[in-house]
Protein backbone atom coordinates (compact mmCIF):
# COMPACT_ATOMS: atom_id res chain seq x y z
CA UNK A 1 0.00 0.00 0.00
CA UNK A 2 1.37 3.39 -0.92
CA UNK A 3 1.58 6.52 1.21
CA UNK A 4 -1.44 8.55 0.06
CA UNK A 5 -4.10 10.63 1.81
CA UNK A 6 -7.00 8.28 1.05
CA UNK A 7 -9.40 10.32 3.18
CA UNK A 8 -9.05 13.31 0.84
CA UNK A 9 -10.33 11.39 -2.19
CA UNK A 10 -13.24 12.88 -4.09
CA UNK A 11 -14.84 11.71 -7.30
CA UNK A 12 -12.26 13.46 -9.45
CA UNK A 13 -9.33 12.56 -11.67
CA UNK A 14 -5.95 11.45 -10.31
CA UNK A 15 -3.42 10.06 -12.79
CA UNK A 16 -2.03 6.59 -12.10
CA UNK A 17 0.84 4.50 -13.47
CA UNK A 18 -0.36 2.68 -16.58
CA UNK A 19 -3.20 2.38 -19.06
CA UNK A 20 -4.15 -0.13 -21.75
CA UNK A 21 -4.24 0.62 -25.49
CA UNK A 22 -5.45 -1.46 -28.42
CA UNK A 23 -5.92 -0.21 -31.99
CA UNK A 24 -7.72 -2.03 -34.81
CA UNK A 25 -8.40 -1.19 -38.46
CA UNK A 26 -11.97 -1.53 -39.73
CA UNK A 27 -12.68 -5.10 -40.84
CA UNK A 28 -9.80 -6.61 -38.85
CA UNK A 29 -9.86 -8.60 -35.59
CA UNK A 30 -8.78 -7.11 -32.28
CA UNK A 31 -5.22 -8.04 -31.26
CA UNK A 32 -3.77 -8.28 -27.75
CA UNK A 33 -3.15 -4.60 -27.02
CA UNK A 34 -0.57 -3.34 -24.54
CA UNK A 35 -0.04 -1.68 -21.19
CA UNK A 36 1.64 1.70 -21.58
CA UNK A 37 2.59 4.47 -19.15
CA UNK A 38 -0.34 6.74 -18.37
CA UNK A 39 -0.13 9.93 -20.40
CA UNK A 40 -1.62 12.10 -23.09
CA UNK A 41 -2.53 10.64 -26.48
CA UNK A 42 -2.33 11.94 -30.04
CA UNK A 43 -5.44 12.07 -32.20
CA UNK A 44 -6.21 13.31 -35.70
CA UNK A 45 -8.43 16.39 -35.88
CA UNK A 46 -10.43 14.40 -38.43
CA UNK A 47 -11.02 11.46 -36.05
CA UNK A 48 -14.53 10.04 -36.13
CA UNK A 49 -14.98 10.66 -32.42
CA UNK A 50 -14.20 14.39 -32.71
CA UNK A 51 -16.33 15.06 -35.78
CA UNK A 52 -19.23 12.65 -35.36
CA UNK A 53 -19.15 11.55 -31.72
CA UNK A 54 -18.32 7.93 -32.58
CA UNK A 55 -17.32 6.74 -29.13
CA UNK A 56 -18.53 4.92 -26.03
CA UNK A 57 -17.35 4.46 -22.46
CA UNK A 58 -18.06 2.41 -19.37
CA UNK A 59 -17.59 3.12 -15.70
CA UNK A 60 -16.88 0.48 -13.08
CA UNK A 61 -14.97 0.12 -9.84
CA UNK A 62 -12.43 -2.18 -8.23
CA UNK A 63 -12.46 -2.30 -4.45
CA UNK A 64 -10.34 -3.85 -1.76
CA UNK A 65 -12.19 -6.57 0.16
CA UNK A 66 -11.79 -7.16 3.91
CA UNK A 67 -9.21 -9.89 3.19
CA UNK A 68 -7.12 -7.46 1.09
CA UNK A 69 -8.03 -8.97 -2.27
CA UNK A 70 -9.10 -6.63 -5.07
CA UNK A 71 -12.58 -7.37 -6.42
CA UNK A 72 -14.79 -6.23 -9.30
CA UNK A 73 -18.58 -6.38 -9.40
CA UNK A 74 -20.37 -7.78 -12.46
CA UNK A 75 -17.70 -6.70 -14.93
CA UNK A 76 -19.18 -9.13 -17.45
CA UNK A 77 -22.30 -6.93 -17.58
CA UNK A 78 -20.11 -3.91 -18.37
CA UNK A 79 -18.42 -5.91 -21.13
CA UNK A 80 -21.80 -6.86 -22.64
CA UNK A 81 -23.09 -3.26 -22.60
CA UNK A 82 -19.79 -2.07 -24.09
CA UNK A 83 -20.14 -4.54 -26.98
CA UNK A 84 -23.77 -3.51 -27.51
CA UNK A 85 -22.75 0.16 -27.57
CA UNK A 86 -19.97 -0.51 -30.07
CA UNK A 87 -22.40 -2.22 -32.45
CA UNK A 88 -24.92 0.61 -32.06
CA UNK A 89 -22.32 3.21 -33.06
CA UNK A 90 -20.80 1.25 -35.96
CA UNK A 91 -17.62 0.15 -34.21
CA UNK A 92 -16.10 -3.34 -33.89
CA UNK A 93 -17.23 -4.84 -30.56
CA UNK A 94 -14.46 -5.66 -28.12
CA UNK A 95 -14.79 -9.39 -27.29
CA UNK A 96 -15.77 -9.99 -23.66
CA UNK A 97 -12.57 -11.92 -22.89
CA UNK A 98 -10.41 -9.09 -24.29
CA UNK A 99 -12.41 -6.46 -22.38
CA UNK A 100 -12.10 -8.36 -19.09
CA UNK A 101 -8.39 -9.14 -19.63
CA UNK A 102 -7.68 -5.46 -20.38
CA UNK A 103 -9.55 -4.31 -17.27
CA UNK A 104 -7.83 -6.90 -15.09
CA UNK A 105 -4.36 -6.07 -16.43
CA UNK A 106 -4.80 -2.33 -15.80
CA UNK A 107 -6.15 -2.92 -12.29
CA UNK A 108 -3.27 -5.30 -11.46
CA UNK A 109 -0.72 -2.89 -12.88
CA UNK A 110 -2.16 -0.05 -10.78
CA UNK A 111 -2.94 -2.12 -7.65
CA UNK A 112 -1.13 0.34 -5.40
CA UNK A 113 -3.82 2.91 -6.28
CA UNK A 114 -6.69 0.76 -4.94
CA UNK A 115 -7.72 2.46 -1.67
CA UNK A 116 -7.88 0.53 1.61
CA UNK A 117 -11.17 -1.20 2.40
CA UNK A 118 -13.98 1.29 2.95
CA UNK A 119 -11.95 4.35 1.94
CA UNK A 120 -12.71 4.58 -1.76
CA UNK A 121 -12.39 2.61 -4.96
CA UNK A 122 -10.33 2.39 -8.12
CA UNK A 123 -12.55 3.80 -10.86
CA UNK A 124 -12.12 1.97 -14.16
CA UNK A 125 -12.87 3.78 -17.42
CA UNK A 126 -12.90 1.67 -20.61
CA UNK A 127 -13.27 3.86 -23.72
CA UNK A 128 -13.67 2.97 -27.40
CA UNK A 129 -13.66 5.56 -30.15
CA UNK A 130 -13.34 6.08 -33.87
CA UNK A 131 -9.72 7.24 -33.99
CA UNK A 132 -9.21 7.09 -37.75
CA UNK A 133 -9.55 10.19 -39.92
CA UNK A 134 -12.86 10.44 -41.77
CA UNK A 135 -14.44 13.41 -43.54
CA UNK A 136 -17.77 11.99 -44.69
CA UNK A 137 -20.44 10.67 -42.36
CA UNK A 138 -19.34 7.05 -42.05
CA UNK A 139 -17.67 4.78 -39.50
CA UNK A 140 -14.01 5.63 -38.92
CA UNK A 141 -11.39 3.44 -40.62
CA UNK A 142 -9.59 2.80 -37.32
CA UNK A 143 -10.67 2.35 -33.69
CA UNK A 144 -8.90 2.72 -30.37
CA UNK A 145 -9.85 0.86 -27.17
CA UNK A 146 -8.29 2.19 -23.98
CA UNK A 147 -8.70 1.48 -20.28
CA UNK A 148 -7.45 3.85 -17.60
CA UNK A 149 -8.04 3.96 -13.86
CA UNK A 150 -7.96 6.45 -11.00
CA UNK A 151 -8.65 6.28 -7.27
CA UNK A 152 -11.92 7.93 -6.24
CA UNK A 153 -13.92 8.73 -3.16
CA UNK A 154 -17.72 8.74 -3.05
CA UNK A 155 -19.59 10.25 -6.01
CA UNK A 156 -21.69 12.22 -3.54
CA UNK A 157 -19.31 13.40 -0.80
CA UNK A 158 -22.12 13.83 1.74
CA UNK A 159 -23.65 10.47 0.94
CA UNK A 160 -27.14 10.04 -0.42
CA UNK A 161 -28.79 13.28 0.69
CA UNK A 162 -31.53 15.33 -1.01
CA UNK A 163 -30.37 17.73 -3.71
CA UNK A 164 -31.94 20.60 -5.63
CA UNK A 165 -32.69 19.51 -9.17
CA UNK A 166 -33.98 21.18 -12.30
CA UNK A 167 -36.01 18.95 -14.61
CA UNK A 168 -36.36 20.15 -18.18
CA UNK A 169 -39.23 19.19 -20.44
CA UNK A 170 -37.51 21.03 -23.31
CA UNK A 171 -34.24 19.05 -23.48
CA UNK A 172 -33.73 15.27 -23.36
CA UNK A 173 -30.54 13.23 -22.97
CA UNK A 174 -31.95 10.23 -24.81
CA UNK A 175 -34.51 10.27 -27.61
CA UNK A 176 -36.72 7.24 -28.37
CA UNK A 177 -34.94 5.07 -30.93
CA UNK A 178 -31.70 7.02 -30.44
CA UNK A 179 -28.49 6.09 -28.68
CA UNK A 180 -29.74 6.61 -25.12
CA UNK A 181 -29.56 2.90 -24.35
CA UNK A 182 -25.78 2.87 -24.66
CA UNK A 183 -23.09 4.94 -22.95
CA UNK A 184 -22.37 7.02 -26.04
CA UNK A 185 -19.90 9.86 -25.55
CA UNK A 186 -22.26 12.51 -26.93
CA UNK A 187 -25.21 11.51 -24.73
CA UNK A 188 -23.87 13.31 -21.68
CA UNK A 189 -22.92 16.78 -22.99
CA UNK A 190 -26.52 18.09 -23.12
CA UNK A 191 -26.85 17.38 -19.40
CA UNK A 192 -23.98 19.76 -18.60
CA UNK A 193 -25.86 22.96 -19.37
Amino acid sequence: MMDFDWDSLTFSFTSTDTMYRNVVRAGEEWGEGELIPFGNIEISPAAGVLNYGQGIFEGMKAQRADDGNIVLFRSDKNAARFAQGAKRLGMPPVPESLFLDAVESVVKSNHRWVPPTGRGALYIRPVLWGSGAILGVAPAPEFTFMVYVCPVGPYFKGGMTPIKLKVSDEYHRAAPGGSGGVKAIGNYAPGMM
